[in-house]
């Protein structure tokens, strides 16, 4: 599985973290999109847009609550990013709303739930043909009315 990674430079620590958390467990190849613009939106959409190309499988952002990370990513067409805070969000993000990308907040976020909700996100897919099929087919259908970002 290919990984992007990026933050604001707020949460580089719970990044760099989570990079080695990732490459532990052997979920995949990461490649880290920065903390150094302290414009997060700039890295948010860079991320996002290269997830919507399929350049990668999955995306992970963080910044000091999640929620502008997440805000920013869901500009991009074809990015889908939840927040998640607990591993119940996060397996929800996948499995029923074929989330690409998951926010995470490096100040409200402890690091032991961090580990727990990247494996949740990274080890679930999305079931085609589940309940939640016409939810998910509905924001595919307005994404491919939109204009491209990228």
């Amino acid at each position: 599985m290919k990984i992007a990674i990026g933050c604001d430079p707020n949460a580089e620590a719970e990044k760099q973290a989570v990079i080695e958390f990732i490459q532990k467990k052997g979920y995949g190849e990461v490649t880290d999109f920065g903390s150094k613009d302290p414009i997060y939106a700039n890295v948010a959409i860079e991320l996002a847009e290269a997830v919507a190309r399929k350049e990668y499988d999955r995306g992970i952002l963080l910044c000091g609550t999640g929620i502008g990370m997440s805000i920013a990513a869901n500009k991009v067409k074809g990015a889908y990013a939840a927040l998640a805070a607990d591993v119940y969000s996060a397996e929800r993000a996948r499995l029923s709303n074929d989330a690409n990308i998951i926010t995470m907040g490096a100040f409200t976020t402890g690091s032991k739930n961090r580990e727990e909700i990247i494996t949740a996100f990274l080890t679930n897919e999305f079931v085609p043909g589940c309940s939640s099929q016409p939810k998910v087919d509905a924001y595919h259908k307005y994404d491919a009315l939109k204009g491209s970002c990228y």
